[in-house]
């Protein structure tokens, strides 16, 4: 009998580890929100070149390379949309990024994308603890991140200072702004920029990337989406 009791004891302490290792292979390594600007200031043409430029820039092949690097902890992406205070939509529900094939039906729902009808303002700060309650949910794992991108300061409901560390939880906050077209003066570009990593910006390695008008937010989501990726695959790969 105490022969039996041992197997059956080693058969629990195996099927223990076996479970163990297969719970931290399916462990995500970064979840990743993005929030998209789409109060009144931006225009429809410029609510398209941020949808497809989304789209692109996660079809980026070095991008791609980014979230597949890491097969055992995949990156899980979520997308959504934010004006005034109440006003936000979920664009992307949470995708697990497993291949290439998850990648292009992302980038598809994102190309189809249609504007909503909702509050002309921006609260920038309201988004902040939007995209942070949407994050509570991915507690395991390694990494929690939102993304906001906008082309102005928060002009109504709680400013992105009064939205403390606290509230927010441990999550990465970055930022993407949109200023003026390179052709126009850049002050605006950079006064933006400075309220965003004055107010916006939380957490470790937060930062933020700037675009030279809605045309160039492809380009800057491709350098901004690579250096958040990338940052997470190198540190785990140092020894």
């Amino acid at each position: 009998m105490s022969d039996l009791r041992r197997i059956i004891r080693g058969l629990a302490v195996g099927l223990t580890l076996v479970l163990t290792v297969t719970a931290a292979q399916a462990a995500c390594r970064q979840a990743l929100v993005l929030g998209l600007d789409v109060s009144g200031s931006v225009d429809a043409t410029e609510y398209a070149l941020q949808m497809q430029g989304l789209a692109n820039a996660l079809m980026h092949a070095e991008v791609q390379a980014a979230l597949l690097a890491m097969p055992s902890e995949p990156v899980r992406l979520s997308v959504f949309e934010w004006s005034g205070p109440t006003s936000h939509r979920l664009t992307l529900p949470w995708t697990e990024i497993e291949n290439a094939a998850s990648i292009a039906a992302a980038a598809t729902a994102l190309r189809r994308a249609t504007r909503p009808a909702g509050d002309p303002s921006t609260a920038i700060g309201a988004a902040m603890s939007h995209g942070a309650a949407l994050l509570a949910g991915q507690s395991d794992c390694r990494k929690r991140t939102l993304d906001l991108s906008g082309d102005g300061k928060s002009n109504t409901g709680p400013h992105p200072r009064e939205i403390d560390g606290t509230a927010l939880g441990r999550i990465t906050v970055n930022g993407l702004v949109i200023g003026p077209p390179a052709d126009l003066d850049l002050g605006e570009l950079a006064e933006l920029s400075s309220y965003y990593q004055a107010y916006v910006l939380r957490g470790p390695d937060a930062f933020v990337e700037t675009a030279r008008g809605f045309a160039d937010f492809e380009a800057a989501m491709v350098r901004k989406l690579k250096r958040e990726l990338q940052g997470l695959v190198m540190s785990a790969n140092t020894p």
